[in-house]
This record gives structure tokens, C-alpha cells and sequence, in this order.
């Protein structure tokens, strides 16, 4: 019973909180989503120096803590007056492009070659046969591990409290450093976790299936 009493007192701050953590995943994700598809083509280009410039990107982001990208990002962007918010954007669009990278890699190479020489056999370009035949099949075979990332993205969120952002888990270690009752506002903050998570769960199950009835 104090624990939902808990929860209805302080709902308005966990709401501004829950917000700013939605902020933080869609804009970081969308920037993601840009920066994975372009280290994509570079893996998948034949062209050497392309080629090693993506996997040292991907090295780098699996070969280092998030938190500490986030702090790199926070206090070499800081410095150049960019927002603690946008710092905190760019760090987890830098960390999530390179998983997404990969996914975009992994689907573009499975759709069969044969697609390609249909469409240049059709009269167009390598980019056009790329944008208009192979990255929509690509895009729908990715769409589940983009959805998995998303959430993960969700929840890497939470790292945005080290550098002192009101986010939904620094709105639970606040109150619960404030009333010496950590464990009832951990709690509190899963629940707003979940419900998070279960939205943008449904939000993609809808996708994937706008789109298996639109093939």
C-alpha cells in the first residue's frame, strides 16, 4: 500500500522523467539509424580503405563501455557549447550506429544477387537498384533486430544519470537517496521501464506487420 502511495505521489516527476528518456532513445536512434546504414555501405563497398575505416568504427564502439563514450561526448561537447541533452543524443547514436551497422550489413547481404541484376536489367543505376529493389527487402528482414535495439537503446538511456540528467533513473536514485528507500522508487522506475518497453514493443509488432501484408 506505501509503495503505490509512492508511486501516485510523485507520478508527475516520473512522467517528465519517463518523457526525457523517450526524447533521448527516438532522436538518438533516429541519428542511429542514418549513421548505421552509412558504415553498412562502407563494410559492404569492396573498397579496402572504406572497408577498414567502418570495422575500426565498430572496433571502437564494442571495444568501449558506453558510459564512457557518453562522457567523452558530454565533456568534449560541452566545451564547444553543444547541450548536456545533444551530447548525451550523439553519444548513443554513436554507440547504437555501429550495432545497427551490422544489422543493416547482415540484411543487406542476404537479400540474393539476383535482385541487383534485376534491376540494373531494368535499366537502373546501382543506386537506384540499391534504394528502390534491395534496401526495402533489407529494411524488412532488419526490422526485428532494429526493434530489439531500440529497447536496448531504451535502456542504455538510464547512463544519462552519470552526467547528472533528470532522466527516469536519476529521478529514482534521487528520491530514493532523499527518503533512504532505494528499493521501493527501483521499483517504481521498472514499471515505468516496462511500460515503455511494452510500447515500443507493440509500436514495432505493428510495423512488422503493416509490412508482411503490404509484401
Amino acid at each position: 500500500m506505501e509503495l503505490f502511495t509512492k508511486f501516485i505521489d510523485t507520478y508527475p516527476v516520473f512522467l517528465d522523467g519517463m518523457l526525457l528518456t523517450f526524447k533521448l532513445t527516438v532522436v538518438s536512434i533516429f541519428i542511429a539509424i542514418f549513421i548505421g546504414l552509412f558504415f553498412a555501405f562502407l563494410k559492404i563497398s569492396k573498397i579496402k580503405i572504406l572497408e577498414l575505416l567502418a570495422d575500426l568504427y565498430i572496433f571502437l564502439v564494442r571495444g568501449t563501455p558506453l558510459v564512457v563514450q557518453i562522457f567523452v561526448f558530454y565533456f568534449g561537447l560541452t566545451s564547444l557549447n553543444i547541450s548536456q541533452f545533444w551530447s548525451v543524443v550523439l553519444g548513443l547514436a554513436f554507440h547504437n550506429g555501429a550495432y545497427i551497422a551490422e544489422i543493416f550489413r547482415g540484411s543487406i547481404q542476404s537479400i540474393d544477387k539476383g535482385q541487383m541484376e534485376a534491376g540494373r536489367s531494368l535499366g537502373m543505376t546501382v543506386g537506384l537498384s540499391m534504394r528502390r529493389v534491395i534496401l526495402p527487402q533489407a529494411f524488412r528482414r532488419a526490422l526485428p533486430p532494429l526493434g530489439n535495439q531500440f529497447i536496448i537503446a531504451l535502456k542504455d538511456s538510464s547512463l544519462a544519470s552519470f552526467i547528472g540528467m533528470y532522466e527516469l533513473f536519476n529521478v529514482a536514485t534521487t528520491y530514493g537517496s532523499n527518503e533512504y528507500d532505494y528499493m521501493s522508487y527501483l521499483l517504481i522506475v521498472a514499471v515505468y521501464y516496462l511500460v515503455l518497453v511494452l510500447f515500443f514493443s507493440i509500436l514495432v509488432r505493428y510495423v512488422e506487420n503493416k509490412m508482411s501484408i503490404s509484401d
